[in-house]
């Protein structure tokens, strides 16, 4: 390709070696990308073969010059799929860089995250860089990434697992929402005892950490249609029991509330979860829920409950005890909604508050 900057594999192409290749006395010669990637693996194997290194008291020089060489790898990785700034990533290197990756039986992608916790911050934000980019990769219009997740998915148990540790969780955080782009990767998390961990996770005291946890999550339950309604056919019951009592009612984190109040919404509002919404808003429970939210603090969050509790009410199927709630508390509801307005004109607002407050007088009218 005119203008690539990086040299293409050829068969007379032969070893790796540190820095460039000596290509004369007085000249070196760039590596290739399948090198760059041969000599980050070589680098990522002596890192982990010493790794004790880096919590003993004695300085290992030599473990110090490795970690440098491959942040310095690392980066050349970078360029190869970004580009430096002035000129273009070159497809064809991205190509033979991403092969040599996701070859088989190449342990690359495990070696970089078992490794991550060694490197510097800089460095670990390059290798989520690197990885989110050989996410979409294509190699003879295949995502060779999804293919490779499949043949190994412990990769995903061991993204999960490294969680708990809150130095580097938005990092292993950010890693694991660009393997879920891939369907298989999803399906995967979600038939896993991990996504229940979740929940939990969000619950980290580190804002960033917790705000980062729940963009994963989210990814996680809207991106894939067909493979998350599944996934709620099967885990209906403890999925929004968990929703509800860790990520709705708690009322010490207002914007991971919020968040989770949009969440549910957008949930609800799927086509491929009908079912899903025709269950939800069938509980007298999550009536209850939604009702008591209406009369938060926040205004933000009413207006937040207020697009999942019209849901309720416009449900032409209403169960009886949905029915009755409703109508014991119509004169409260219609107070509220009389002097309930948002911030800015919102055209859309106001008509679904009329259907509402419409519905529920006509609820009234049916009870007499």
């Amino acid at each position: 390709m005119a203008g690539c900057l990086w040299p293409c594999a050829t068969p007379e192409v032969a070893g790796v070696g540190a820095g460039h290749k000596k290509g004369g006395l007085f000249r070196t010669k760039p590596r290739t990308p399948p090198e760059v990637v041969q000599y980050v693996a070589e680098l990522l194997t002596y890192i982990l073969n010493h790794k004790e290194g880096f919590s003993g008291g004695k300085r290992d020089s030599k473990l110090e010059l490795k970690t440098i060489e491959l942040s310095k790898s690392i980066k050349e990785m970078k360029t190869i799929l970004y580009g430096n700034g002035e000129e273009d990533p070159c497809d064809e290197a991205c190509k033979q860089l991403t092969k040599e990756f996701f070859k088989k039986n190449n342990d690359m992608f495990r070696h970089i995250i078992i490794c991550l916790p060694h490197l510097d911050l800089e460095t670990q934000k390059d290798v989520t860089q690197v990885i989110a980019n050989l996410q979409r990769q294509r190699v003879d219009s295949r995502l060779v990434a999804s293919e490779y997740l499949e043949a190994n998915s412990d990769l995903l148990d061991i993204l999960m697992s490294r969680y708990d540790n809150m130095d580097i969780a938005i990092h292993y955080s950010t890693l694991l929402r660009d393997c879920i782009r891939h369907q298989v990767a999803a399906r995967y998390v979600l038939e896993s005892k991990h996504v229940r961990s979740f929940f939990d996770y969000i619950q980290f005291p580190d804002f960033n950490v917790q705000s980062d946890v729940f963009k994963t999550f989210k990814e996680l339950i809207t991106r894939h249609k067909s493979t998350v309604a599944d996934f709620f056919s099967k885990n209906y019951d403890w999925f929004f029991a968990e929703f509800n009592s860790k990520l709705i009612l708690p009322a010490s984190n207002y914007i991971i509330r919020r968040q989770a109040i949009q969440l549910l919404r957008d949930i609800l509002l799927e086509r491929s979860n009908a079912a899903v919404m025709v269950r939800y808003v069938s509980s007298k429970e999550n009536l209850m829920i939604l009702m008591n939210l209406l009369r938060d603090q926040s205004k933000a969050i009413q207006v937040e409950a207020f697009h999942v509790f019209k849901l309720f009410v416009l449900n032409k199927e209403k169960p009886p005890e949905i029915s009755a709630i409703m109508h014991t508390n119509r004169n409260k509801l219609l107070r509220f909604l009389k002097d309930f307005t948002v911030d800015k004109e919102d055209k859309k607002f106001e008509a679904d508050k009329g259907r509402v407050i419409s519905d529920i007088l006509t609820l009234a009218l049916k009870s007499r």
